[in-house]
């Protein structure tokens, strides 16, 4: 009961902590992976590649529950316009 109170109170006065260029390097050429792997059509144009992990709205945020990364990467739906 001590340790998760005193993990609440740390948490809440930690600053996020910076992410590495290098983890934001590969989480980008992992997604932009993925992404050409469920839209082939993607595989030979770079630019609507681009567009479509610009349109994931993609944002980091320090891990917060028990057996996540220390960076953890929230998708935002994306705007219709």
């Amino acid at each position: 009961m001590k340790k998760g109170l005193f993990e609440v109170i740390k948490r809440a006065f930690h600053k996020e902590p910076e992410l590495h260029p290098v983890e934001a390097g590969l989480a980008r050429r992992w997604i932009k992976q993925r992404l050409v792997a469920v839209f082939p059509e993607l595989r030979n144009d770079p630019r609507a590649l681009d567009r479509a992990y610009q349109s994931l709205g993609l944002s980091p945020r320090p891990g917060t529950k028990e057996g996540e990364a220390e960076t953890v990467f929230e998708m935002s739906a994306p705007t219709v316009s």
